[in-house]
């Protein structure tokens, strides 16, 4: 949320020296400097004062106490755990790559469920819920848990038990079984890049933990972070990632449910109204005046002041804020997914959010570590009911965080005592010409668990989030990249020897592929901005699964849901979703703060400070009130223009028109005749060939063992047959 000025003065330590440092067009540091100084020779001021103090009043933010040493220590204890845990996982693996990859196949309903809710409720999950939440509002953090939890509800509907009995190493090997080589290279590609982004997010969150808890560099815990996760995961592979998990959701998961519901009892749940400062107006049509027992206004007598006796009477005993909720805010916003207007006077990110939901909902589909956890599990029933159970985890976890945003804004909010504002920005709807622009404190959430929250639940949640990274990103990339990338490479050039990776060496080739990726992901984490408006962690998982929604996801339902799948139609449709999406990405206005140019004034970006004068809740003569209508007194605003979430819902509405039109024409027999057993024929791979081996022998047994059965039945039958009829013979012989 954003701000109203406020005239009461605490001097603090986030100095500046000049004006000039305050804003960007020396006309208007002139100006100030005249009214300021009283000559526009000097722009100095008090270095222990800052420029939003200086200029519009407002106190500098204070300084939040740095967190109690236990954080550090319980982090990196928890991390120490985790990573021999992991470790110790190397000997489960007994150099078999089916036993690092999918876990032997034996896993059962609960380290499955385990597993998969662990997938969803990563460091990304979380930390993106509660910061979107406090930048924004409720539903903008609670679209994160939601699109997460729905995947798993639609895998289980869909492909969790269809997947588990394809009896596939990876995700792509589906693809290879119906579609060929070309198509499996490309969704292999598709998936890896979509993996690297959600590692990359992963590790900004857990990043931002260590480097906040321990004192070091963001660029330096970023490293570790990689480091840590990639040695226990390259070590005991899909056990080590499931070991892992469990201890997350033993410990991570009721910690993190403890201190949400912790705080959404025992904290205020959203900002106030406004009791405001010396000389604030409250709103006419507000509850202000009454709840703050306001008094006769010095200058405007008609209206309602801040009651300065009551509330102030010395300047060391004030309680006052800054005047940025003059109606005082919601937990949530009912009507905020169905209506641009809901947030006003603050745009709505509508579309972006339905994007996210639907995004998340159906690119998870081809996740690469869900559908892992799948193949690992035992029977098709255990990974369908696992699903099913760890999409509902996913809400009851992940969503409350949302609950969060609202009371992280009390505390690190535009009222609150720790509010810093863009000095040099206006704003016309809010009444304000400079300081319109509130900057959100990127270390808010871990600041509220260390400071506002009991130091015992703080340094547990912190724990559970530093459990929930994504160790296994890191291996399904080396997976794929070995098994479905390099094993292939020999078909399309004679370069490259068609044996260069085997059944022998497989397990060792994933995991030296793990070293790249997880570098790649580590450079993304350390040079992706943070401060962007929608924060690294949780964009970069809505990124992750836009890709492969785009391209992957369309050609894996074709592969189970139509009668004869078309290699044809799934190339088709990949390279349709990837152009489109491609194209749309650099077509489509994007100005990166993802609001649409609905009309009104809400819907317009933050201009230059411009004006000297006061916004018009201070009790000061109507002639020094800004008015933005005057000529020389705009805010020049520019109207938001992005269309970040169209890209991402068009590209796979076209793909799936493609693929079902060419799946169309290929109807009465293929348009295309490729070459038997080529690479746009469907293949089978080795664990695959070895399981139908398997069946085939199974019903081959079944059925000599029937016929054995029949056969004996007949011969039983003869034999009774027999002797019936000669004691009848004997009993007429006897009769006669």
């Amino acid at each position: 949320m954003h701000l109203i000025t406020t005239t009461v003065v605490i001097l603090l330590s986030k100095a500046v020296s000049t004006l000039g440092q305050c804003f960007s067009d020396p006309n208007t540091t002139a100006e100030w400097a005249e009214v300021i100084n009283g000559d526009t020779s000097s722009t100095e001021f008090e270095v222990d004062q800052c420029c939003q103090n200086t200029v519009c009043g407002i106190p500098c933010p204070e300084q939040v106490p740095a967190p109690p040493i236990g954080f550090g220590i319980a982090v990196m204890a928890s991390i120490a755990l985790y990573e021999i845990v992991g470790i110790l996982c190397f000997f489960f693996i007994k150099g078999k790559a089916d036993n690092f990859f999918v876990a032997g196949r034996t896993m059962p309903i609960w380290v499955v469920t385990a597993t998969l809710a662990a997938s969803a409720i990563d460091s990304n999950a979380i930390l993106g819920a509660a910061m979107f939440s406090y930048k924004y509002h409720f539903w903008d953090g609670a679209v994160i848990p939601i699109g997460l939890g729905m995947s798993l509800i639609l895998n289980a509907i869909f492909f969790a038990g269809k997947i588990n009995a394809d009896f596939a190493l990876t995700l792509p090997d589906v693809f290879a079984k119906r579609y060929g080589k070309v198509v499996e290279i490309l969704v292999s590609i598709c998936t890896i890049i979509s993996f690297i982004c959600l590692l990359a997010g992963n590790l900004v969150g857990m990043g931002t933990i260590i480097a906040y808890f321990v004192k070091m560099s963001m660029s330096a815990a970023i490293c570790l972070s990689a480091t840590l996760i990639w040695t226990y995961t390259v070590a005991g592979g899909l056990f080590s990632v499931a070991a892992t998990d469990i201890f997350q959701s033993a410990i991570g998961w009721s910690g993190c449910c403890a201190l949400a519901f912790y705080l959404i009892k025992n904290e205020q749940g959203a900002p106030a109204v406004s009791i405001g400062f010396p000389g604030y107006m409250y709103p006419e049509d507000g509850e202000g005046c009454e709840m703050y027992e306001g008094v006769e206004c010095s200058v405007n007598s008609t209206r309602c002041c801040y009651n300065e006796e009551l509330w102030c009477p010395t300047e060391d005993n004030c309680k006052t804020d800054n005047g940025a909720y003059p109606y005082g805010d919601l937990r949530t916003f009912p009507n905020e997914m169905t209506d641009p207007y809901a947030l006003s006077p603050f745009p709505n990110a509508i579309l972006f959010n339905w994007a996210t939901v639907l995004v998340l909902s159906f690119g998870n589909l081809a996740a690469l570590d869900f559908q892992a956890r799948c193949m690992s599990s035992k029977t098709p029933r255990v990974a369908t009911i696992s699903c099913l159970i760890a999409g509902v985890l996913t809400f009851v976890v992940g969503v409350p965080y949302a609950y969060l945003g609202a009371i992280t804004r009390v505390h690190y909010g535009p009222d609150s005592s720790r509010a810093e504002f863009e000095t040099d920005s206006c704003s016309k709807i809010l009444g304000l010409p400079t300081c319109g622009w509130w900057l959100p404190d990127s270390d808010a959430f871990v600041k509220l668990v260390s400071n506002e929250a009991p130091a015992f639940l703080g340094a547990w949640c912190m724990v559970g989030i530093v459990a929930a990274t994504a160790s296994g990103a890191i291996l399904a990339m080396g997976t794929v990249f070995s098994h479905n990338i390099l094993r292939n490479l020999g078909s399309f050039t004679s370069c490259v020897s068609q044996s260069l990776v085997n059944n022998k060496n497989l397990l060792m080739f994933a995991r030296i592929i793990t070293i790249p990726f997880a570098a790649i992901s580590c450079i993304i984490a350390i040079t992706y901005d943070s401060n962007h408006s929608l924060g690294a962690t949780g964009y970069l998982l809505v990124v992750a699964f836009d890709v492969v929604l785009a391209t992957a996801v369309v050609p894996l339902f074709g592969a189970f849901y139509t009668k004869k799948p078309s290699p044809l139609a799934a190339l088709c449709a990949i390279i349709a979703g990837a152009v489109v999406r491609v194209t749309l990405e650099y077509t489509l206005p994007k100005d990166g703060l993802v609001i649409l140019p609905f009309p009104g004034d809400e819907f317009l970006d933050y201009g230059l400070a411009a004006s000297t004068l006061y916004p018009n809740f201070f009790d000061v003569p109507p002639e020094e009130h800004w008015d933005p209508s005057v000529p020389g007194e705009e805010c020049v605003q520019r109207r938001f223009n992005d269309w970040t979430g169209l890209d991402g819902l068009v590209s796979p509405l076209f793909a799936a028109v493609v693929f079902i039109f060419v799946q169309w024409l290929e109807r009465n027999g293929p348009i295309i005749h490729f070459e038997e057993g080529g690479v746009m024929c469907g293949y089978l791979k080795s664990t695959q060939i070895a399981q139908k081996e398997l069946e085939e022998k199974e019903f081959g047994e079944t059925q000599n063992n029937t016929q054995h059965t029949k056969m004996e039945e007949t011969e039983r039958m003869q034999t009774e047959h027999t002797v019936d009829k000669q004691t009848y013979f004997n009993d007429e012989g006897s009769e006669a």
